[in-house]
């Protein structure tokens, strides 16, 4: 009897530490469900070039997005992950404070090969490393789809591919062990909170994607000689106004897979929380998100009435809210999203005065309204810890106001330097004779309308 009760007490303790059944399942399929839901940002992103892009440049801007989904991947498998677990507490690779980081902790956990491999592989004993892992994966392979907009029908595949797999695989994964785990240096020192990822996925990619436009070049035509933009429109608007809507469904999923499941050895504790360990549930995001989108929406729409802006200001307003979803309240959310819509056009005509030909309005979109939405959670949060726990670091303005700018110098630094050694060994932009002829003839090849596109004639009435 009593060996019968030892066992009992062995097995009742092994199910505590592995967690409840029920939950444990939950948890999994959870995460799980976050990947199809963040590939259809993928698919969003997808129809939104294609459509941005002129006709001869369709499918030359649709292979070049799959192309950066298949190879960040892999690069996120075989390094990202560990630099994630790797470098929160900065350069030095040592254990932070609550013992998750760090060169050792890396090496156990983030290697696909060794004794850390039983983590990076099926496990039926292991109900999170796989499925975390797939959520990060497609955070990383969203960097590079932000970057593609940005550097459409001019920029060469594989240059753009190395582009992907630097940015994905370490610029955006290094802003997120500073800023996105509970040992990153910019939370314990700084008290950055960026729940939603507006500054380290968002404005991070943005400003790689700056960084490889400045050596990049504009396409030709796009400037005139007295430095004037010319209007260089997509071929097919209700592609692109189709494909901003899809990536606002995945959306969804993106930030659900910010939200830790409770109730699990790895978890915060019992109920839903950030990633920073502070109080959040799905709720929050079901009234902040829809509102932010109404606002971004209505604000993009005041100020231009354009069918592009106004599907972008969607975008714009999830992404300034973002950082602070777990602290908005619902009208605050709007206000914001608001005014991240009324940037949009605004930010985007100054980019151009500098000569930046952003073919998508990428660099505003998820840049300015990145940083824009950072700083305002400093302000409106200011005082609120940051992290959980006693003691715990509170958010202030001039918090935030570091991680933008690390955030920036991240992204800006290695996508400039990145796409200043592509463009030295002429791996960056295609030749000029290439890009007068269209992509998809010279580089895919094919056509994405092989029996041309009829243009329709001019109205006979006014309205």
């Amino acid at each position: 009897m009593e060996q019968q009760l030892a066992d009992l007490a062995a097995q009742v303790a092994a199910i505590e530490t592995k967690g409840n059944l029920t939950n444990t399942m939950f948890a999994e399929l959870y995460y799980y469900l976050t990947i199809p839901l963040m590939i259809i940002i993928h698919a969003g992103f997808l129809a939104y070039e294609m459509g941005a892009s002129r006709a001869k440049n369709a499918l030359s801007s649709g292979v070049k997005n799959i192309l950066a989904f298949a190879f960040v991947i892999p690069a996120f498998y075989f390094f990202g992950w560990w630099v994630y677990w790797g470098f929160p507490t900065g350069l030095t690779l040592s254990e932070g404070p609550n013992g998750i980081s760090g060169a050792a902790y890396a090496n156990a956990i983030a290697w696909p090969w060794g004794e850390s491999a039983a983590y990076m592989g099926p496990n039926t004993e292991d109900q999170i490393d796989g499925v975390f892992w797939g959520a990060f994966a497609l955070f990383a392979a969203t960097t590079a789809s932000i970057m593609s907009g940005a550097v459409i029908e001019r920029i060469q595949t594989v240059g753009f591919v190395i582009c992907a797999i630097v940015l994905g695989g370490f610029s955006w994964t290094l802003a997120a062990a500073w800023a996105w785990h509970s040992d990153g240096w910019l939370v314990t020192q700084w008290g950055v909170h960026d729940f939603g990822a507006a500054g380290l996925v968002h404005a991070v990619a943005a400003f790689f994607a700056l960084g490889v436009l400045i050596n990049l070049g504009p396409r030709l035509g796009k400037f005139n000689e007295d430095g004037s933009a010319n209007d260089l429109p997509g071929h097919n608007m209700p592609l692109t106004a189709t494909g901003l809507m899809i990536i606002i469904v995945g959306f969804w999923g993106f930030l659900m897979g910010c939200v830790v499941v409770g109730g699990e050895a790895w978890s915060w504790g019992g109920n839903y929380a950030t990633i920073y360990g502070t109080p959040t549930n799905l709720g929050a995001l079901a009234f902040n998100v829809l509102m932010a989108i109404g606002g971004g929406i209505i604000g993009a729409w005041v100020f231009t009435k354009d069918p592009f802006w106004m599907m972008s200001g969607a975008l714009a307003g999830i992404i300034s809210t973002a950082s602070g979803l777990d602290f908005y309240w619902p009208g605050l959310a709007f206000i914001i999203a608001v005014g991240a819509g009324l940037l949009l056009k605004p930010a985007a005509t100054f980019l151009e005065k500098f000569g930046i030909d952003d073919a998508v309005g990428a660099v505003t979109v998820h840049g300015t309204c990145g940083i824009y939405g950072m700083l305002i959670l400093g302000i409106t949060a200011a005082g609120y810890p940051a992290l959980g726990g006693e003691g715990a670091p509170t958010i202030s303005l001039v918090g935030q106001l570091v991680g933008c700018v690390v955030f920036i110098a991240l992204g800006l630094g290695t996508g400039y330097a990145t796409s200043f050694v592509l463009k030295m060994f002429g791996m960056l932009r295609v030749p000029a004779a290439a890009e007068l002829a269209g992509l998809d003839t010279v580089k895919v090849p094919a056509q994405a309308y092989p029996e041309g596109i009829s243009i329709s004639a001019p109205s006979a009435t006014k309205a």
